[in-house]
């Protein structure tokens, strides 16, 4: 009898998981991620403004990439999905002067809002800080 209860309490949490709404991301954030990029190490500081469309998210943004005392310039559009309770993955392409990079993107929630996010790709991969969306 206790076993059958627990199966239906399972059953219930994996529905009302797999049902439940996607957090979606709207509004203004900033990012700060330090990794390799253009062929070297720096610090991105960026913002970028998420919009719903069709469960996704859709988040163009810009910034600067510090690296060896100069800066560059760079642009960014992503295209990613928040699991339900969970996660937000996806996918986006960085612009920086003549390089175009694809890339994939992950971000675990730390804090309502404050989350640890990693972008991996083609000679291109940082880790940092995203505050907002």
């Amino acid at each position: 009898m206790m076993i059958t209860r627990r199966k239906y309490a399972a059953a219930a949490l994996l529905s009302a998981l797999a049902l439940a709404p996607s957090a979606h991301a709207e509004g203004l954030g900033v990012e700060a991620n330090y990794g390799r990029a253009d062929g070297h190490w720096g610090t991105e500081i960026g913002a970028g403004y998420a919009m719903d469309v069709a469960g996704f998210s859709l988040t163009p943004g810009a910034g600067v990439y510090l690296r060896d005392g100069n800066t560059k310039l760079y642009g960014r559009v992503e295209a990613a999905y928040t699991l339900p309770a969970s996660a937000t993955i996806g996918a986006g392409v960085r612009v920086s002067g003549d390089n175009v990079r694809p890339y994939a993107t992950i971000a675990m929630p730390i804090f309502p809002k404050l989350r640890a996010k990693g972008n991996i790709g083609p000679k291109y991969y940082t880790l940092g800080l995203t505050l907002g969306y």
